[in-house]
């Protein structure tokens, strides 16, 4: 692998912090050079959450530059409509089924956008979108908060890591008592965009 700028958004509480950790370090342990950068800003509140993480032999900078997104993880859908401009061109989506609302929506002052409008922002640079049922899957699993583990396997076969090295860890950013259970949501995330054909 020469080179992967990743995206990862969603909103507060979502766990787009940990799950750029994870990544990023992951990254390390794989032998290459990594910068990560965060903007969380309101996120207490339910605002937006972007990770950019950079990867590659020898990475300068932790920013990505609008158009030079490889793989765009989004937890919400109206985030990944709101960053699908930074995709390149023949770039990866994969974007969890769930909408929450901002406040502005819930008061009235603005419509959320249907999945056609999300997706066709998206297909104006993705060459593959995955629209996948990330919170049900996570509820189905016991625990929703396993969101971003099931998210992180999704991605995880576009990212040429040994599944030891994500599995190692996630086992070390995780405490005991959830360990397996993430472990096992990033696994059905790995099967979920296997049986989606990629």
């Amino acid at each position: 692998m020469k080179k992967l700028d990743m995206l990862v958004t969603g909103v507060g509480g979502q766990g787009v912090i940990l799950t750029s950790d994870i990544i990023a370090q992951a990254a390390i342990a794989a032998g290459y050079d990594t910068k990560k950068t965060d903007t969380i800003g309101m996120s207490q509140r339910g605002g937006s959450v972007i990770s950019h993480v950079r990867i590659g032999s020898k990475v300068h900078s932790p920013l990505i530059k609008q158009g030079e997104v490889d793989i765009l993880l989004a937890f919400e859908k109206l985030e990944a409509a709101r960053w699908g401009h930074y995709l390149r061109s023949r770039g990866i989506a994969i974007v969890n089924n769930l909408a929450l609302p901002p406040l502005s929506v819930s008061l009235g002052e603005e419509q959320y956008l249907s999945d056609d409008e999300m997706l066709n922002i998206l297909k104006q640079q993705a060459d593959r979108i995955y629209l996948v049922n990330g919170s049900q899957r996570a509820k189905e699993l016991g625990n929703i908060r396993t969101l971003n583990m099931f998210m992180l396997g999704c991605a995880s076969p576009f990212i040429p890591f040994k599944i030891s090295i994500w599995q190692d860890e996630i086992s070390q950013h995780l405490p005991d008592k959830v360990r397996q259970i993430n472990l096992s949501a990033f696994e059905r995330g790995r099967k979920e965009i296997r049986n989606a054909n990629i």
